[in-house]
Formats: C-alpha cells, sequence, structure tokens
C-alpha cells in the first residue's frame, strides 16, 4: 500500500516557464525543512511556451512532482477541478505558480487544517503589489460576495488557500466556469463550515504578466449569483419557478376574470361596455398567463434535469501527464 501524503501543492499554470523551477526548489526547501511527505501537482492549463517541458524536467528530476497538461487552456476553474480529482495528500495546498504566493506559507496553513481542525483556510493578501485598477475592484467584489453568501473573509479570490482532502474531492464536480473565485463559498454552502483566514505575503511579480483583466471582475460577481442561486434551488427548481409562476398565471386569470365578468354585468344592466380586448388590463393580464405558464413548464423541466446524476470526468480535458506511476514517496 503506498504511503499516506500529508500534503499536496497544487499549482495550475499557463505560460509560466520562468518561474517554475525557482518555485518548485522553493516548496522542495520548506516541505523538507517541516519533514513533511508531499508531492508537487502542476496541471499546465494549455501553455503555448515551455512550461510542460519545464514540468517534465522537473517530474523526471523529482519523484514527487506530478503534471497534467490540457489540450488547451480551458481556465483556472477547469485546471483546480483536474488537480482535485488527482491529489492524494490529506491537506491540499493550491497556489499560483507566477511566485507572487510564498511557499513560506505552507506550514502554517498545513498546522492550521490539521491541529485546529479547520475545512479550509485561505489566505488574504493584505497588503498587495497591485495597481489600484485590481486592488480597488477586488474590495468591491469581496464585500458583494461577503454580502451574498454569509462567509466573512476579505479575500476570496487569494491563489493561496488549503483544503482537507474531504473538501476538494467533494466540491471537484460541481465546478465549472469561474467558479475558482468563489471556492469557499461553494465549500461552505456544501456543508464544509469551518473556513479560517490567515494573512499571507504578496510578493510583486517576477516573470511574465498577469492573464487576467478586469473582465475578471464582472464575471466574478456574477457567479457569486450563480451559485447563490444553484445553492437555493439547483435542488428544488420548482420551488423557484413554480412560485413565481403560479403567482403570475393566479394575477393574470383574476384580471382576465374580472374583466369578462364586468362585461356581462354591464351588459345585463344593459349598461354602456366596451369589448374586452379594448382593455389595456387584458392584455397585460394574457401575458400575466403566458409567463406564468413558460415559469411552470421551466420549473417542471428543472426538476426532470435535477433527477440525472452530474457526471463530469474531467480527463476530457487532459492531453498528457507525467509523474503517475507509482512512485515511493518523499519525507
Amino acid at each position: 500500500m503506498p504511503e499516506l501524503l500529508q500534503l499536496t501543492v497544487l499549482i495550475p499554470l499557463y505560460n509560466e516557464d520562468e518561474s517554475l523551477p525557482e518555485l518548485h526548489d522553493w516548496i522542495v526547501r520548506v516541505v523538507t525543512e517541516h519533514h513533511f511527505s508531499y508531492e508537487i501537482l502542476f496541471v499546465d492549463d494549455g501553455s503555448t511556451d515551455e512550461s510542460w517541458s519545464v514540468v517534465e524536467q522537473l517530474a523526471n528530476r523529482n519523484p514527487n512532482v506530478r503534471g497534467i497538461r490540457f489540450n488547451r487552456n480551458y481556465g483556472k476553474t477547469a485546471a483546480l477541478q483536474t488537480g482535485f480529482q488527482a491529489v492524494r495528500g490529506q491537506v491540499v495546498i493550491t497556489m499560483d505558480a507566477d511566485l507572487q504566493d510564498s511557499p513560506d506559507e505552507i506550514p502554517e496553513l498545513y498546522r492550521m487544517i490539521v491541529q485546529d481542525k479547520y475545512d479550509l483556510v485561505s489566505g488574504w493578501k493584505q497588503k498587495r503589489y497591485d495597481p489600484i485598477t485590481k486592488t480597488l475592484p477586488t474590495k468591491l467584489f469581496n464585500s458583494v460576495s461577503r454580502w451574498i453568501s454569509g462567509v466573512q473573509l476579505h479575500d476570496f479570490n487569494c491563489g493561496l488557500k488549503a483544503y482537507k482532502q474531504k473538501v476538494v474531492k467533494t466540491i471537484a464536480p460541481s465546478l465549472y466556469g469561474d467558479m475558482h473565485r468563489n471556492l469557499p463559498i461553494v465549500a461552505n454552502w456544501d456543508g464544509f463550515s469551518r473556513i479560517g483566514e490567515k494573512v499571507v505575503q504578496h510578493r510583486a511579480r517576477k516573470y511574465g504578466t498577469t492573464k487576467f483583466g478586469l473582465e475578471r471582475f464582472v464575471n466574478g460577481f456574477l457567479d457569486v449569483l450563480v451559485i447563490a442561486f444553484v445553492h437555493r434551488f439547483s435542488k428544488r427548481p420548482m420551488h423557484f419557478f413554480g412560485t413565481f409562476g403560479t403567482l403570475s398565471f393566479f394575477v393574470g386569470s383574476v384580471l382576465a376574470i374580472w374583466l369578462i365578468v364586468e362585461k356581462l354585468i354591464n351588459i345585463a344592466q344593459g349598461a354602456k361596455f366596451r369589448n374586452v380586448t379594448d382593455n389595456p388590463l387584458f392584455f397585460f393580464g394574457l401575458v400575466a398567463i403566458i409567463l406564468g405558464v413558460q415559469l411552470f413548464l421551466a420549473g417542471f423541466l428543472g426538476e426532470m434535469l435535477v433527477r440525472q446524476t452530474l457526471n463530469r470526468s474531467a480527463d476530457q480535458f487532459v492531453a498528457e501527464k507525467v509523474g503517475f506511476t507509482e512512485r515511493n514517496v518523499s519525507m
């Protein structure tokens, strides 16, 4: 039976060939000093530079290095999802490949998971080396995320996080889009409520350029709303669509019936009347009835779709792997 690994350091990357050797050596130095059994798992998100060649070289040099290469760029969420499904360590620490996250944080993050019994610990880059065009939207995004989710973190999008293995194995199948920005929210709503935070060092970028633009903050806000909606109604879509559909159908029907009854009363009393179709309220009621039926049908179809088991295999992204044969692990 293979030895139980204490730690997996999971690193999603895209065009980071310059920083990988230095990052690898730094991680190895830290985990060796603290006598961790470990693996380093690189997930290459379709890099177009020499990143994969560097990963192969590191894997040949260090038996504790494994790598996964995507056939094209799918995004950070897909890279983390695939990595989460492949990790073997009892504690999983994620960090970016650009050397802005410090591996010196690993021992304390590990301790907080193992000794303090947190499910997830998120890094907080209290002092950032980013322009105001990035830091200001980040603060706004974090404020909105706290308000919507109830998870009280200062920095949801920090790439430096630590997880119990059970957490990443549980949340991995449900990840898609750009949900890597909201992993603490996903974990919390999946029942992992012991979420901690640690102030971590944020280092200035040494190599390359950032891979993200301002559009990520707009996408981040939308993703928070999607997660909130899915969490509350994915298992019971009829409760949402059916409620509004029934209400809309009821209002429309009451208006239509009232207009018809009003006309019949006027006819019976010999009073002046106008056709129901001449009253704007009739068309409002008609639209409400149609909308109610559509919402109800949407809820019904949603209920049918929920009954189908989600079974996404991350292997559909993978073009190549290295280091996935059984090997001994180092202490």
